[in-house]
């Protein structure tokens, strides 16, 4: 019970982050809060990722950060929606670099946070 307690906290915490998130990063014809929000939650999963090669963690906080917050935070089903958006509104090459944008700077992110947690700053 307290898996999923960590998982729908986290989860709500997340998600209202990627809102605010939305309010504040604004730019006509191009969701860049949306990209934004998928890049820092593959940041904040790479940390997260590195941190757990190293240490262990209960598994009410690796679920509440990872599966609840990170999940929460990022969002394949409005990044589809855009992407689809973008596609139908004649703005084919936008709809692609949002594809391929995205794709990138996840991995990338990712990575990142990867390399951070592992680096001895």
């Amino acid at each position: 019970m307290l898996n999923c307690l960590a998982v729908f906290l986290g989860g709500g915490l997340g998600s209202c982050c990627r809102y605010l998130l939305s309010l504040i990063i604004s730019v006509d014809d191009f969701p860049l809060g949306t990209m934004l929000a998928n890049g820092l939650a593959c940041l904040v999963l790479g940390m997260l990722t590195g941190y757990l090669l190293r240490n262990s963690l209960a598994d009410h906080w690796k679920l509440l950060l990872g599966t609840g917050f990170c999940g929460g935070f990022s969002t394949f089903s409005t990044f589809s929606k855009e992407t689809y958006d973008l596609s139908q509104n004649a703005h084919s090459w936008v709809a692609m670099s949002y594809l391929m944008g995205s794709l990138i700077l996840g991995f990338a992110a990712f990575y990142l946070g990867l390399f951070i947690a592992n680096s001895k700053l």
